[in-house]
């Protein structure tokens, strides 16, 4: 059994270590009270899920919501930058207080918990995985409608932790146009079934740019196969993010939610339908 992800539902053997899935979830601080969670996740890095966990928390506050993001992103952590946060979370005594943002957007990051933003975290799994639990269960996140937790890339450690141990109501898939997003999406969406963990739908990062000059859209990495991988496994298109010197200026001085547009009004949608 040393193969074992205590994920009972798939498996048809009895043995001493069946646990039931409900006993894995961890308990949030006692003076957090969340509606729902939403993962941001990939099959791989650098397809952009810091962007899209940001401009997703950005739209769903735009609507008068209570949100807040769990960087889960530990070696990589990006939100704080996003947001222009450059103050150190604090505790209470008892937990930690995440940080908010200009509008109102909690989040805690291990960014915020450094000296210096460019000391790097130089630990193993199990102990980025318990850092996670804490940003769950020992921040006091008070009354929050959705929060967002941008994943690690790929389906390791932390990813797992977080399907198992963390009460999720759905993930969000991103990706990008060139071919290898079968695989992508393919990763994802096979460890999210067998994790029994809801697919809210695919954002696509990097999708097309415009000509600055005369406006015609460029499919700088080919034609986008979103469509049809969409419909090989079943998926909503929830969003299209172009690639825009804009938003990546805005995002580089920490005015992530100066960002004008509403490319994730379906993702906020399918958000709230949940």
């Amino acid at each position: 059994m040393s193969d074992c992800g205590h994920n009972c539902n798939s498996c048809g053997e009895s043995c001493s270590q069946r646990i039931n899935p409900e006993d894995l979830i961890e308990k949030p601080h006692k003076d957090s009270h969340i509606k729902r969670v939403i993962g941001i996740v990939s099959g791989k890095g650098g397809v952009g899920k810091s962007l899209v966990s940001c401009m997703l928390a950005k739209e769903y506050r735009e609507k008068g919501y209570k949100t807040a993001i769990l960087d889960g992103d530990i070696t990589g952590p990006s939100v704080p930058k996003a947001f222009g946060l450059n103050e150190e979370a604090v505790s209470n005594g008892e937990a930690l207080i995440p940080v908010a943002t200009r509008t109102g957007i909690d989040v805690m990051s291990v960014n915020l918990l450094l000296e210096n933003e460019t000391d790097p975290v130089v630990w193993r799994g199990p102990v980025i995985s318990g850092a996670v639990k804490q940003f769950w269960s020992e921040v006091i996140w008070g009354d929050v409608d959705t929060m967002f937790i941008d994943m690690p890339p790929g389906t390791g450690d932390v990813t797992l932790t977080v399907f198992q141990q963390l009460p999720l109501d759905g993930i969000i898939i991103v990706t990008s146009p060139q071919d290898l997003v079968s695989m992508i999406v393919g990763k994802a969406v096979k460890m999210a079934e067998i994790m029994n963990i809801p697919i809210l739908g695919i954002v696509e990062n990097f999708s097309y740019m415009k000509c600055p000059h005369c406006g015609e859209r460029i499919d700088v990495f080919g034609e986008s196969k979103l469509e049809s991988i969409a419909e090989g496994y079943g998926l909503s298109i929830l969003g299209r993010i172009p690639i825009d010197p804009e938003i990546a200026k805005l995002v580089d001085a920490g005015k992530i939610e100066d960002i004008p547009d509403k490319y994730l009004e379906d993702a906020v949608s399918a958000v709230c339908a949940v």
